[in-house]
C-alpha cells in the first residue's frame, strides 16, 4: 500500500466550506505517481516509456471534508487483470473514511493504439501492493 499526506488549500472549499467534490481526483491522481513509476521509474512519460492509459475512474463520496485537517490518502491495487489493473484509494480525514474510489489503467501501446498484456515484471511489482 502506498500512503501520502495532502493539506486542503483555500481554494480547495466551496461555498459551504467542504471540499469541492472536483479536488479528491486530483489527489487520487497524485497518489497514484508511485503507481506510474512502476512502469516508467523516471516519469519521462513519453511514447517510448509510458505504457499505461487511465480508461475509468469512480468515486464514493462517504463523508464531508473540510479545509482544517490533513488528509491521508492510502492506494493499493485491487486487481490485476491480463491488461490492465485497478487502483484503489481512500481519502481519510480526522480518522474518518471521506472518499474512496477506484482507477482501471490499462497497459497500452501508442503508436499501434491498441492495448497490450502487463509485461511479466511489471506484474509482479503490481502483486506486492495488491489488497
Amino acid at each position: 500500500m502506498f500512503s501520502i499526506t495532502v493539506s486542503p488549500r483555500f481554494g480547495d472549499i466551496d461555498a459551504l466550506g467542504h471540499i469541492n467534490n472536483t479536488v479528491p481526483s486530483i489527489w487520487f491522481e497524485l497518489a497514484r505517481t508511485p503507481v506510474m513509476q512502476i512502469f516508467d521509474p523516471e516519469l519521462t512519460l513519453s511514447k517510448e516509456t509510458f505504457s499505461l492509459i487511465l480508461v475509468h475512474s469512480d468515486y464514493d463520496f462517504v463523508s464531508q471534508m473540510y479545509l482544517k485537517g490533513e488528509l491521508q490518502i492510502k492506494t493499493w491495487i485491487s486487481k490485476i487483470g491480463t491488461k490492465s489493473f485497478t487502483v484503489h484509494h481512500e481519502a481519510w480525514q480526522e480518522n474518518r473514511l471521506c472518499v474512496k474510489g477506484d482507477a482501471v489503467i490499462v497497459h497500452y501501446d501508442f503508436t499501434a493504439q491498441i492495448s497490450t498484456p502487463l509485461p511479466e515484471d511489471k506484474r509482479k511489482l503490481l502483486e506486492e501492493h495488491l489488497m
